[in-house]
């Protein structure tokens, strides 16, 4: 039996620096992925998204014409205007601010650094993820809010596994994606996950947004 084809995620690409915009362009369409345009700034980029309504749109957090949050402003109209369009937006830099109120957005929303785009695998890996309706924060920002401490850090009540375990919800992991890197079967991940959920007091709701809350939490508590 011949199994089907996976349709071609669409995908637009918004990045001012045309080097690095072709050669992400040329990256995912040999990797699988239609891409549906190219844009430069965030006029052109709202322009394409309402026209062509992609399923996952690949920002820069700076564009023209100040260069400060133009990429980041386009993805909050995104969000709004079309909520079940993925958005991985990327940076120079590692900026928690923009982190904690992208990821505050909800599932399929993705922050990271640009030098994570040379780790091709992983690269593509993540954009699959956020398609798929994960939330992924660079696994670089997620050791540096591990290490660092605050006080009354709502954290302080979860076991060194439990913030492991809440580390790889951060980076966008499933409870089974989890188990594998940490050695653990599925249903342990799944008793952390609640544990960690009733520690930081989080509300009987939709599994998926307690997640989300509780990987804000986790942002905020760095």
């Amino acid at each position: 039996m011949d199994v089907p084809a996976r349709i071609p995620l669409r995908v637009v690409v918004a990045e001012d620096d045309v080097l690095l915009r072709e050669g992400l362009a040329s990256l995912l369409g040999r990797s699988g992925f239609e891409v549906q345009g190219q844009a430069g700034d965030g006029t052109q980029l709202l322009a394409m998204v309402r026209d062509r309504t992609p399923e996952l749109v690949i920002v820069d957090i700076r564009m023209p014409p100040t260069h400060t949050t133009e990429g980041l402003d386009a993805s909050r109209v995104i969000r709004q205007e079309f909520p079940d369009t993925g958005i991985l937006v990327l940076s120079a830099h590692a900026e928690v601010e923009h982190a904690m109120e992208l990821l505050a957005t909800g599932r399929k929303i993705g922050y990271l650094l640009k030098s994570r785009v040379a780790d091709v695998t992983d690269f593509l890996d993540t954009l699959e993820r956020i398609a798929k309706g994960a939330s992924v924060v660079d696994p670089a920002l997620v050791q540096e809010l591990v290490s660092a401490r605050r006080r009354n850090d709502p954290l302080a009540a979860l076991s060194a596994r439990e913030r492991e375990v809440l580390a790889l919800m951060a980076e966008g992991r499933s409870n089974a994606g989890i188990g594998r890197r940490l050695w653990v079967s599925e249903g342990t991940v799944e008793k952390h996950v609640r544990s960690i959920l009733a520690k930081l007091n989080l509300a009987e709701a939709d599994d998926d947004h307690r997640r989300v809350l509780a990987v804000v939490t986790f942002l905020e508590g760095r």
